[in-house]
């Protein structure tokens, strides 16, 4: 009933399968990627923190983060959030990167989740931040497994940044080169004795200039960034 209402009065429909209802039905929610796996940019920036997707940049992902992020789909925050909420359970496993070992992960230490900021002329186009309002969601989730988890705004943006549409890699990280900065409060989240797993969250990792210059910009202020969790990573392939 729920679905054949939102077809009568909003014309919506799943944007996966195309059936009337809401914008993401009830059997497409339960096939999502549920998981990460590692992903590095090809050419990789040198010194990227291990990076973690859960699919390829592609429909029927893609057209979940656009619809999301462009066109305020606000019903689409929590199935995104629990996709990034599979992620970042890979990301600070175990085997996450260097310096993870068996007693690491959400449930035994602290996780500090750092969205990738947008620029607020963006934020305020879009009426909403979507990397934040996700990465909110895949903390609620991670949380209710008992881990602590939380989600600090540590970053914003220093200097406007040009469009990165059809740049390429060295594009890109030289449009993006110091543009990042850390805010104040760092006191906040210091505990003596207390180690934090710090890892960047984001929608999609293209170049990985992006992340590597969020990451640069918080170990200049002595954050270790564990890890890099995303959505989703285009598939890029050079001759």
């Amino acid at each position: 009933m729920l679905d054949d209402w939102f077809d009568l009065v909003l014309g919506s429909r799943c944007l996966v399968c195309g059936t009337a209802g809401r914008l993401l039905c009830r059997d497409c929610v339960r096939v999502l990627p549920r998981t990460g796996y590692p992903v590095r940019p090809d050419p990789c920036p040198a010194g990227l923190a291990p990076s973690f997707a859960a699919a390829p940049y592609r429909d029927p992902v893609r057209a979940l983060v656009l619809a999301h992020k462009e066109h305020r789909a606000f019903a689409l925050t929590r199935p995104l959030g629990g996709m990034l909420a599979g992620v970042l359970a890979v990301a600070t496993g175990p085997r996450a990167g260097p310096g993870s070992g068996p007693g690491s992960g959400p449930g035994s230490g602290p996780v500090l989740l750092v969205p990738v900021p947008s620029s607020p002329g963006v934020v305020r186009r879009r009426g909403h931040d979507p990397v934040l309002r996700m990465t909110r969601a895949a903390a609620r989730e991670l949380g209710s497994t008992g881990g602590e988890v939380r989600v600090a705004r540590l970053l914003r943006q220093r200097d406007r940044i040009a469009d990165q549409a059809g740049l390429d890699a060295a594009g890109r990280a030289a449009n993006l080169a110091g543009r990042l900065a850390v805010n104040g409060g760092l006191s906040r989240l210091a505990r003596p004795g207390v180690a934090v797993q710090v890892v960047l969250c984001d929608d999609v990792l293209t170049t990985g200039s992006t992340a590597r210059e969020a990451q640069r910009a918080l170990e200049d202020v002595g954050l270790r960034v564990s890890a890099i969790a995303t959505l989703a990573a285009t598939q890029r392939r050079f001759r």
